[in-house]
């Protein structure tokens, strides 16, 4: 075996193992409830009920639109903050030392600020509401952010922005006028990954949006664990449901995605 046929069996074998978890869910979104514990991989029992069902169980709809909104206005918020906290890190003197406190702050486990959190955003009244989340999500994603951009800052020439300021702009104009527009792979790489890492937050969303109206889908999926009973096959359509359009995105800007993690990660 050459090679070239050596890495492209490696490769689908890789491919194959990361699907395979996909293809059990579709199994089981398919599966009436008789048959779902039958422990097989390939269902016995056809049906589509549970895409239909599902909508009855749960508001489905409400909190998919939650998550997406929610997703949506935290990466905005993010990388509206750590775009100018990434020029100022790659830019200035020392500016390595508050990235690095940036991401050191990442690093802490969340949930020791739910408390905290959740008083701050009660007197703002914002808990059970999707701007809460918004604001959560969006400031806690701040590090990520700034780290990915941060990579791409390094990489435009520090002789535009001299120029643009030898030119007569200041420093804010410079990098507004000079530097931002060659950002936008950046920006677009890091819009999207905070955008899934919010999609998929569950944490925040548990504590802090408990009503109907505000709930997210990672809270929803979690409705379906009952006391005596596991509603499996509407769980496994929710979930199908939910990633499908997410996987589409992910397809469609991946050259952004993954340019975003090399250069974030190569400085």
């Amino acid at each position: 075996m050459t090679r070239r046929s050596l890495i492209r069996v490696t490769l689908a074998a890789v491919v194959l193992i990361v699907l395979l978890p996909i293809g059990y869910l579709v199994s089981l979104s398919v599966r009436p409830p008789g048959d779902v514990l039958n422990s097989s991989l390939w269902p016995q029992e056809w049906t589509t009920s549970n895409f239909t069902s599902v909508f009855d169980t749960i508001a489905l709809g409400t909190m998919l639109r939650n998550s997406w909104v929610s997703a949506v206005g935290a990466a905005l918020l993010a990388v509206a903050i750590a775009t100018p906290a990434a020029y100022f890190t790659a830019r200035r003197f020392n500016g390595e030392r508050l990235l690095t406190a940036l991401l050191a702050s990442y690093c802490a486990p969340p949930i020791v600020a739910i408390i905290p959190l959740f008083f701050l955003l009660r007197n703002l009244g914002l808990t059970n509401n999707v701007g809460g989340l918004i604001l959560v999500n969006g400031i806690a994603s701040v590090p990520v952010a700034a780290w990915l951009l941060d990579g791409f800052v390094r990489r435009i020439p520090v002789e535009i922005d001299e120029a643009a300021v030898i030119d007569g702009l200041s420093v804010a104009a410079a990098f507004r006028r000079a530097v931002l527009p060659l950002l936008w792979p950046g920006i677009v790489a890091a819009l999207l990954v905070v955008f899934f890492l919010s999609y998929n937050d569950f944490l925040f969303a548990v504590y802090l949006a408990v009503t109907k109206e505000s709930q997210t889908l990672t809270v929803g999926l979690s409705l379906f664990q009952g006391d005596r009973n596991v509603q499996f096959g509407q769980q496994a359509a929710a979930g199908l449901l939910g990633i499908l359009p997410v996987y589409v995105l992910a397809l469609a800007a991946q050259r952004f995605l993954v340019g975003g993690l090399t250069t974030g990660a190569t400085k």
